[in-house]
């Protein structure tokens, strides 16, 4: 039965029919169960891998599940005690993806440590530091989820979110090769024996900001220019933001050679835009500027033209230096999978290279096959319609457009992941939230996730045992700027001012 909550009188946020007046339950019983489930699936998943490797059942298996589940139980005793009118099923999606993640990684390993072993080579295994990188993670998200007690705060911090984060994708343009780059791509910070992708983090820092700039200068978006064609088209000079986020993501294409986060941060800034303002002209003009953009990028950059050579055809470059071997590999694993997968630990996996990083969803499609993936890519719209859910329900607009920000931040990047791996765009290098080995992403998307949790919190807190929001004072009057929304509007803001 879920636990209920009596909070002083108030009016309440997203109240559950049937309960009394003043009662919200928070539902925490009920992520502690999911919590068990995913425990239940990833220790199951760890067994069917080792039963069909034959390698001798161990019981040290059950040992990883109890210690999996007691992990995720503390992250769990921390969202009662901070967060307790937190959506109840984010965490345990993030968890299941994670685990999931770590059993496809322990696989791969397995089937390289024979091939090492056939050779006479040495074989370093990633899953135990994928482990240790969980548990950093979810420090991180306590951390987070301690710290940041009240979303609306962040809001403050949004011009100096957007520099961080602008520093963090260009950084490693400008590092030397031998510090910053990785198959071909900058996109890193190597440290000894530590790397970090700071770009996983300026996803984050740039939706802060984003949905900042969006609160306080709204105007900018709503004033409709002239028309064409029965069409209103914003005011020329208007079009600065997009154009400048344009001109971000071709310098990410052109210095860093990563095509696939320049979709992502592009495509997330515009779907905040098109969420703050209802005005399907700014996706439209934004799809326009972006196409044009990469036409450009395609005839300046030879790594361009070579990504889309691979992706028409990847068997013509087959065998060549950074031909299409890779693709066609994952694509021949999906087609191995087929419906029903050959059954995790039963595949060849380990064909296909980066299979641990970029291309672990072409390993989950083919030891799983379609229903697997498709299992899997429905958990993680689970997870974002959640956070949307949230989103909705909360009742600042900044709150609206972070937490719209973030989801759609998950959609996005599985999509620009799953979409290279199927040859539904180019190929791109980019990782799978929570599944990918890999530090840097799982820290991010912990943050990520404690976020949303603070944010659905806040959606289902009862209004009178929130904190008041408190709103900078401008230095030439004693007035502050809101958004509001006016009856019978369909997502449009309006701009009015309130004495203080």
């Amino acid at each position: 039965m879920s636990e209920i909550v009596t909070p002083l009188p108030g009016p309440l946020v997203g109240a559950v029919p049937g309960h009394p007046t003043g009662e919200v339950p928070t539902l925490r019983g009920m992520e502690l169960k999911l919590l068990a489930f995913a425990a239940a699936i990833v220790t199951a998943a760890l067994i069917l891998v080792e039963a069909n490797q034959r390698h001798p059942w161990s019981w040290a298996i059950l040992g990883y599940g109890v210690a999996y589940l007691g992990t995720f139980a503390v992250a769990h005793a921390a969202v009662r005690r901070w967060a307790p009118y937190a959506d109840p099923l984010i965490l345990p999606c993030a968890a299941l993806l994670n685990g999931i993640g770590l059993v496809v990684i322990y696989r791969i390993d397995l089937a390289l440590e024979d091939r090492a072993i056939q050779g006479g080579t040495t074989f370093s295994p990633a899953a135990p530091k994928q482990i240790l990188w969980t548990v950093i993670g979810l420090a991180l998200f306590l951390t987070v989820l301690i710290v940041v007690k009240d979303h609306r705060k962040l809001a403050r911090y949004g011009y100096l979110s957007g520099l961080a984060g602008m520093i963090a994708i260009m950084l490693p343009a400008v590092l030397p090769s031998s510090i910053s780059e990785v198959n071909g791509a900058k996109v890193w910070i190597k440290l000894g024996p530590l790397s970090i992708q700071p770009g996983e983090f300026a996803k984050i820092l740039l939706v802060v900001f984003v949905a900042s700039f969006l609160v306080s200068k709204a105007d900018l978006f709503l004033v409709a220019g002239k028309k064409v064609l029965g069409v209103e088209l914003p005011r020329a000079r208007d079009l600065g933001p997009i154009l400048t986020a344009a001109g971000g993501c071709m310098g990410v294409l052109a210095f860093e050679k990563e095509l696939g986060a320049a979709m992502l941060f592009f495509g997330i800034i515009l779907v905040m835009v098109y969420v703050a303002t209802g005005r399907g002209i700014w996706v439209v003009l934004g799809i326009g500027v972006f196409a044009g953009g990469c036409v450009v990028a395609y005839n300046l950059f030879n790594h361009v033209r070579q990504r889309v050579v691979n992706w028409i055809d990847p068997l013509a470059t087959y065998d060549k230096p950074g031909g299409g071997y890779q693709m066609a590999q994952g694509l021949f694993g999906l087609g191995t999978g087929g419906v029903g997968g050959t059954g995790l630990g039963a595949g060849r996996p380990d064909m296909v290279p980066e299979a641990s990083t970029d291309f672990i969803t072409a390993a989950i499609g083919e030891e799983l096959g379609f229903i697997g993936l498709a299992a899997v890519l429905m958990v993680y719209l689970l997870l974002a319609m959640r956070g949307m859910r949230g989103a909705l329900a909360v009742r600042d607009t900044f709150g609206k457009l972070l937490g719209g920000g973030l989801s759609f931040a998950v959609v996005m990047q599985i999509f620009v992941v799953v979409g290279g791996v199927t040859k539904l765009i180019p190929e791109t290098g980019i990782t799978a939230p929570f599944l990918s080995k890999g530090g840097s992403s799982l820290l991010a998307n912990y943050v990520l996730v404690a976020l949303l949790l603070r944010i659905t919190d806040a959606a289902r807190r009862p209004a009178a045992s929130q904190p008041p929001a408190r709103l900078p004072q401008t230095p030439l009057a004693e007035t502050h700027t809101v958004l509001v929304r006016r009856p019978g509007m369909t997502g449009n803001l309006q701009k009015a001012n309130h004495r203080g």
